[in-house]
Formats: C-alpha cells, sequence, structure tokens
C-alpha cells in the first residue's frame, strides 16, 4: 500500500477472512476461532496475502502443540525472554499477552522480556539459553548450555525450546519486514 507523508500504513495489506486468498481462508479462520478477540491478529491477516508465509507460521505454531512437552508456563516463558532480542512494540505486546494468559505476573512478563529471567532457578537456566540465542544468531555458549544441563533441562528440552525461540523470530521478522501497526486489543495489554 502507498504512503502518504507521515501517515503510517502498513507495507503488507490485512485481509479478513473473506477477503484473502483462497489458500489462506481456513487458516485465518482457525487463528480467528482461537483469538481472544475473535478475528486474527494484524500480522496473520498480513501473512495471509502469501498462502506460504501463514502456512509457515501456522507449521510451526501446529507442531509446537501438538508435539511440544514442556509446560505451558514454562513455553510462555521461553517465548516472553525469546523477545528481549528484539527491539519491537508488536512482538512485546504479543508475548506479554502471552505471557500474562500462561498465569506469569506482569513484573515477571517485564523481567522475561528484559531477558532478566524469572526468578526460578532451573526455568532461569533454560531461558539463559534461548535469551542467548536469540541475541546471537543462534549461538549459545558452552557454559550456558552445560548449566542448563546441570539444572536439570534435557538435551530434548534445549532443542524444544528453539521451536518456541523459531517462532517468535519468525514473528518478528515479519512484522518489521511487513511495518504491522499495532493491533488494538494488544496495544491494552498490560506489561
Amino acid at each position: 500500500m502507498p504512503r502518504t507523508g507521515s501517515l503510517h500504513m502498513d507495507r503488507i495489506p490485512a485481509h479478513t477472512i473473506d477477503d484473502a486468498p483462497d489458500a489462506s481462508r481456513p487458516l485465518l479462520g482457525s487463528f480467528a476461532a482461537s483469538s481472544p478477540t475473535g478475528a486474527p491478529l494484524r500480522f496473520q491477516a498480513q501473512m495471509a496475502q502469501a498462502p506460504a508465509v501463514l502456512a509457515s507460521y501456522a507449521s510451526l505454531r501446529r507442531a509446537i502443540q501438538e508435539l511440544g512437552t514442556l509446560a505451558p508456563r514454562d513455553r510462555a516463558a521461553i517465548i516472553a525472554a525469546a523477545s528481549s532480542a528484539f527491539d519491537l512494540e508488536y512482538v512485546r505486546a504479543v508475548t506479554a499477552r502471552i505471557g500474562l494468559g500462561a498465569g506469569w505476573s506482569p513484573d515477571v512478563v517485564t523481567r522475561l522480556q528484559a531477558g532478566t529471567g524469572s526468578g526460578d532457578p532451573k526455568l532461569d537456566a533454560l531461558l539463559a539459553v534461548v535469551v542467548s540465542a536469540a541475541r546471537t544468531t543462534g549461538k549459545v555458549k558452552d557454559a550456558v548450555w552445560q548449566h542448563a544441563r546441570d539444572s536439570g533441562w534435557s538435551d530434548a528440552q534445549l532443542a524444544e525450546s528453539f521451536a518456541y525461540l523459531g517462532v517468535v523470530v519468525y514473528t518478528a521478522y515479519f512484522v518489521a519486514f511487513a511495518e504491522t501497526e499495532l493491533d488494538p486489543a494488544l496495544a491494552a495489554v498490560p506489561a
């Protein structure tokens, strides 16, 4: 969409279920059904412009939902901590909603999003791996990795944490790429 003066418009149009490309409609419908607002989030509506983009995002989420073994609160903490690598209001708002929805307090969500931990030593060892990976294009120092293992995290759990990081990275890069405006429903999320 064209831009005029200082008025910001998204680079990629946001679709409704009715006007999205045919291949995107079922996926947008599923996101709407699981959304607290009853509609897909703006970035999801933008992803619908290219069904391959939306399907890729949906497949990451589906794999986590169907195959993930980490506890829901741990998943939410990982997602919020991974957002510490991105200075994007949209990503912070989405991850705050996820963290709050999993039962984390606003203060803890803020700490998670800063990459400073949850206050639980075992979980914080795993979060240190995720934050390190998020901030260094996937590179994690051996000492950080070993500390997570020594804290009781298995190799499978450490590997699974990458799936949650992957969803955050995919979302953050798309939101920046598309210059997605913040959804009004997300702007109201306290964090």
